[in-house]
């Protein structure tokens, strides 16, 4: 996570009817798939559990994270450093 975007960005969670979950404050989306989602954010790693789940779109330039399906867990992890995606080891 960048300095940077923590010191500019707030982390905010919008959750509605269970379906359609709006993030600010993330800095990147480690992995995701149809059951989670882990997304690194200005206050640590996010753990999103759920079925059908999907990422609409992704902007880590304002920090804006807006994903759809069926979410049945939200769990923050420890605010330790973010360990590179590996698309950004592959773009090095």
């Amino acid at each position: 996570m960048t300095e940077e975007l923590s010191k500019l960005q707030a982390h905010t969670l919008l959750l509605e009817d269970r379906s359609r979950l709006k993030l600010s404050g993330v800095s990147d989306v480690d992995s995701f798939d149809e059951t989670a989602v882990i997304a690194y954010t200005v206050q640590g790693e996010l753990h999103i559990g759920g079925t059908q789940l999907r990422v609409i779109s992704l902007n880590t330039q304002t920090g804006d994270l807006l994903m759809e399906g069926t979410v049945s867990s939200m769990v923050y992890l420890d605010n330790a450093p973010k360990k590179q995606s590996l698309l950004s080891r592959l773009l090095r």
